[in-house]
Order: C-alpha cells, then structure tokens, then sequence
C-alpha cells in the first residue's frame, strides 16, 4: 500500500513539474513577444546638421533664400544680376514686358522712339510684364533688384514688380548698369514706391562690370 501511494505521489509531481514548466514557458513568451513583434516603424524627418550655432536646413523648407530680380533691356544687367545669383547662391528671377523693347525702341537719341515717348509722357511707362509674382515669395528675406538707368532713374519695367509685392521683413539691395549715369535716387525712389522693407544703399555698374568686381561687391555687404 505504502508502495503505491509513493507511486501515485511520484506520478502527481511530474505532472505538477510539467505544468510549471509549461506555464513558466507561457509567462516568458508572453513577457518576450512585445520585444520580438516587429511594430510599425515611424520614421523621423531628416535632422539637421549643426556646429556650433550654424544651422543647416532642409532645402525644401527652408527659409531665409535669397532672390535677384531684374530687368535687362541690353544684356547687361542680366550678366551683372547671375554674378550676384551666383556668390550668393541665390533663385533669378527676370522682370519680362509682355511687349519686349526692340532696339529701335530704347534708341533714346530718337525722339520718337517707344521709351522717348514714355519719358516723355509717364502715363505710358506702366509696362505690362508677363509675371509680375514670384513662387514662394514669402520664403525671401534678401532680394536684389537689378535693371538699367533710364534718364537717372530706374527703367520702368521694374515699376509694376514693386507696386505689385510687399516687401516687409525684406533686406533689398537695389543695383544698376549704365555705360555713364550713376544710380542717381533710383534706389530711393523704389524704396518710396514700395513702401516697405528694408533697403540698402544701392550700387551702379559699368556696362560689361568683371565677375571679380561684382563678388568683391556682394562680399562687402556682409550678408
């Protein structure tokens, strides 16, 4: 008698052993399976690079960009304006007249050319352009604006950009081409047409300015 009821103990042992373990293994499975499950992977936008201070940012969000706008009637200020685009690793844009000047047109020694008959009655120097807006213009906070002088003074197609943007919280720096004229008011008198932002004093270049003259410019701004 006393041999099977050490049977019948032996017997409830194994089996209580065998559940332990069962159960012990069900724990360790469930306590692993939150580390083992692949979950959905959430992934970050790219950080920036950094050192110390300087800040790199995501081109396609970034702000602060830097845009040239200009008016080239001849040629020159549109060379003058990609040498600046160029040191400051800057967006162009060009001012374009629905109705482009022939030469014959800015032949101002003929008083009856298309921009005598504008200087001469300023009605007429409204100059409708084929864009007057730029894409993310807000994402801009220095803006060149280059074009010729025309009887010391801007040319006019450049009138309708001013009159058609808001130019605050803006750095602009105007500039100008002229085989003789210097800048004259023309910068101030965009400055009082636009009404907003900050301008700075202005620059004249000579007709066919080097690249080295223009990048020793734009260096000096400091900006």
């Amino acid at each position: 008698m006393k041999k099977w009821a050490a049977i019948l103990l032996s017997v409830l042992m194994v089996f209580g052993l065998a559940a332990c373990g069962d159960a012990t293994k069900e724990n360790e499975t469930a306590a692993g399976g939150a580390g083992n499950r692949k979950e959905p992977e959430v992934t970050s936008p790219p950080e920036t690079e950094s050192t110390e201070g300087n800040q790199t940012e995501n081109p396609e969000s970034a702000e602060g960009k830097t845009l040239v706008v200009y008016y080239s009637a001849t040629g020159n200020t549109g060379e003058v304006a990609n040498y600046i685009a160029e040191a400051m690793g800057a967006d162009l844009f060009e001012l374009e007249p629905t109705q482009s000047y022939s030469s014959a047109d800015l032949d101002w020694t003929d008083s009856d050319s298309r921009v005598s008959r504008e200087h001469d009655h300023p009605e007429e120097r409204v100059v409708p352009l084929v864009a007057n807006t730029v894409e993310n213009w807000d994402s801009y906070d220095i803006v060149f604006i280059g074009y010729p002088i025309w009887w010391g003074i801007a040319a006019w197609p450049v009138d309708g950009f001013i009159a058609a943007n808001d130019f605050a919280g803006k750095t602009v720096i105007p500039f100008c081409t002229s085989s003789s004229s210097g800048l004259g008011e023309s910068g101030e008198l965009l400055e009082e047409a636009a009404g907003t932002g900050e301008w700075l004093e202005g620059i004249r270049f000579r007709s066919g300015a080097s690249k080295e003259t223009v990048e020793e410019w734009v260096k000096s701004l400091g900006l």
